[in-house]
């Protein structure tokens, strides 16, 4: 097992970072982590069942996600109080990163509950390790909202910031996203990546402007990760 809490007969709360699509990408850590725990907490207990199934590990699950995280967090810190290690997953990635764990998090660290990572995949990571730009500066921004004009108030505050913007976009979005971006970026170089490690994974690159006139050519299934090189 890894390190102990400081504090005798406090457990420890693992953050671990899962496959965004393909399973190869799991680390050995993560699996042996997994495996130890005494509970994992998990935003869907099916999605992680699924994947504890394919790495023969059986373990109680508990479901921990945005809609609940307030209602659940005490009983959780009680667990980890009284001894229990437990493991933090998200559907796919690295938790907290657009996904719920800060409320779990903060009351962890505000208790003295050691907080360790099991550091792995991660969808912005693998696209920025491939992108071709400058990584010397980069802002990672996540979902946008929803309404229109929030969205636009927040791609108009970004103009200033000189480096990578990076987003995450659902498929049902992704075509109005890029028509936001000609309004704002519209000569920027972008890369997206949809479906990455999985099996359709398509990288498109280009400006807004040319990316904008091949909406019709990009396939609006599984979420898309986007950079906006903003360097010039």
């Amino acid at each position: 097992m890894e390190v102990r809490s400081l504090k005798e007969n406090i457990g420890c709360l693992y953050v671990v970072a899962t496959p965004i699509g393909n399973l190869e990408d799991i680390t050995y850590r993560a699996v042996r982590v997994l495996s130890e725990v005494d509970m994992i907490l998990c935003e869907d207990t099916r999605q992680t069942l699924k994947l504890l199934n394919k790495l023969e590990i059986k373990k109680p699950l508990k479901s921990y996600h945005s809609y609940n995280e307030k209602r659940v967090v005490d009983d959780i810190i009680i667990k980890l109080k009284n001894g229990s290690n437990l493991a933090l997953v998200s559907d796919s990635g690295t938790p907290c990163i657009s996904d719920p764990g800060f409320v779990l998090l903060s009351h962890a660290i505000n208790d003295g509950i050691q907080v360790i990572p099991i550091p792995g995949p991660s969808a912005f990571l693998a696209l920025l390790s491939i992108c071709g730009f400058p990584t010397s500066s980069f802002q990672f921004i996540g979902f946008l909202p929803i309404k229109k004009n929030k969205r636009l108030k927040i791609l108009n505050d970004l103009q200033n910031f000189k480096g990578i913007i990076i987003l995450y976009e659902s498929p049902y979005r992704i075509i109005k996203l890029l028509n936001d971006l000609l309004e704002i970026f519209p000569n920027n170089q972008v890369v997206m990546g949809r479906e990455l490690t999985k099996k359709f994974e398509t990288i498109y690159r280009g400006t807004t402007q040319e990316l904008a006139t091949q909406k019709n050519n990009i396939k609006p299934k599984g979420e898309f990760t986007i950079l906006i090189n903003n360097f010039t």
